[in-house]
């Protein structure tokens, strides 16, 4: 790197004054508007879990139909992901992010409609179709704009939606079920699904005309400001030198890309089976523990593992950038969060429940900022788009397994035991491999 960022290494030098000034400004204009996008999205994407509470009666579903209407969602997400996230990189991502926003808000609120358990498998798969790209696009889109040295800090506040979509939309969503029924004649659950689903439509046309592609189009930005952020990240390319921009099929079967994918598949195991079954389980208590909680008071209850996890990952990602370190900060919350899980329903209360699963929350949402700096060490232009989008790929395959093997579980035991027990056994097996593929890097000092 040259003078002009005297700042080279995450524990480094004080930054120049227009470097936090360029930083400032760009966080400011992208990183709220990336926020409130990703909102809508997870919550369009997980609001099935409290869909559930009513829909399965009214659809007749079992766990196990449950949880493969949850997963099936991944199968069109998956097989479209790299591709769609390869357009954002050609087209832009002011073009693509609003088409993936406009398609999928118009099938999110069509879920509102299903007839049977048959078309919301279809409707779920052409959700995923049409959502494929979004996520690993935006992390792509911030390694356009943002040095190394920034990017954990800056993806912890971007990743902040996670835990806030499901505190904020767990008794959103429980609300609109419980006083929405009977509106437009339709049952409570199908108005959740109608009036979340919209706003992903309206923030469609917002995008196009809100986010700008490139540093170099920014004129937000002052002539000198844009000079800079375009040195800076163009220093960085030479940085990584050609092992950086290898072809995508290159890319695609890189050791270290399959690797991070399956720790990536560790980590969201855990979180898919939190997003999916945590409302169950908080029901579950009124005949476990003999409780009586409304929609809304288990909306509210649903909240408090997602709020505690929403501050630890900010303190979290701070003291990583602060220590420069990152492979620990990765295991060592996936390691809680694989502890914590499988015993929390051998407790005896729900106040002790909801503590093992609040640690289980913070151990899943503080490992995925940290975690998502290591690709981005080894990767950038169309391989990091690429890369990325491959990690992402295999990670979200939990999303399948996740809600589908703990549903089968579930109707084969009696019980969600066995499910949780898997769940810290996939997360366990994840902290293991972060370590040893951070000791095989060949940059461990990136690591």
């Amino acid at each position: 790197m040259t003078s002009t960022d005297s700042t080279t290494t995450d524990g480094g030098v004080a930054p120049s004054e227009i470097e936090s000034r360029v930083v400032k400004k760009v966080a400011r204009r992208l990183i709220p508007f990336l926020i409130l996008l990703y909102f809508v999205n997870y919550l369009d994407r997980t609001n099935i879990a409290f869909a559930k509470l009513t829909m399965s009666a009214d659809l007749g579903m079992t766990e196990t139909m449950f949880g493969l209407a949850s997963g099936l969602f991944f199968v069109g997400y998956l097989l479209f992901e790299v591709p769609s996230n390869l357009a954002l990189h050609r087209f832009g991502a002011r073009l693509w992010i609003a088409r993936i926003m406009l398609t999928w808000g118009i099938l999110a609120a069509a879920l509102a409609f299903v007839p049977n358990v048959g078309s919301l498998y279809f409707l779920r798969i052409l959700l995923g179709i049409a959502e494929a790209g979004f996520f690993p696009g935006v992390l792509l889109y911030l390694t356009f704009w943002f040095p190394k040295k920034y990017r954990v800090r800056l993806m912890g506040l971007f990743l902040l939606t996670l835990p806030l979509s499901s505190a904020l939309g767990a008794p959103l969503s429980a609300a609109i079920i419980q006083y929405g029924d009977g509106l437009f004649g339709l049952a409570g659950w199908r108005v959740m699904y109608l009036i979340e689903g919209l706003p992903a439509v309206i923030l469609a046309f917002v995008v196009w005309f809100y986010l700008t592609d490139r540093p170099a189009d920014a004129k937000w930005l002052t002539l000198e400001e844009r000079t800079w952020l375009m040195k800076s990240m163009a220093d960085e390319e030479k940085e990584l030198g050609d092992a950086g921009h290898q072809s995508a099929g290159k890319t695609l079967r890189d050791p270290r890309v399959i690797g991070f994918g399956l720790v990536y598949f560790g980590i969201t195991y855990g979180l898919y089976a939190l997003s999916f079954f945590l409302p169950s389980i908080v029901a579950g208590f009124k005949q476990t523990f003999n409780t009586d909680f409304s929609l809304v008071e288990t909306g509210l209850i649903v909240a408090v593992p997602y709020a505690i996890g929403a501050v630890a990952m900010v303190l979290w990602s701070r003291h990583s950038d602060k220590t420069g370190e990152r492979m620990w900060h990765v295991a060592a919350p996936t390691l809680l969060g694989a502890v914590s899980i499988p015993i929390a329903l051998y407790l005896d209360s729900p106040f002790t429940v909801m503590i093992a699963v609040s640690l289980t929350a913070v151990g899943v949402l503080c490992a995925l900022p940290v975690f998502w700096y290591l690709p981005t060490t080894f990767l950038t232009g169309a391989s990091a788009a690429a890369g990325i989008a491959m990690i992402n790929s295999i990670g979200n395959a939990s999303g399948f397994g996740a809600p589908y093997i703990t549903g089968w579980l579930t109707d084969v035991t009696g019980n969600a035991k066995a499910g949780l027990w898997v769940v810290g056994a996939v997360m366990l097996c994840a902290a293991i491999l972060v370590v040893a593929l951070a000791k095989r890097s060949s940059k461990p000092a990136q690591i």
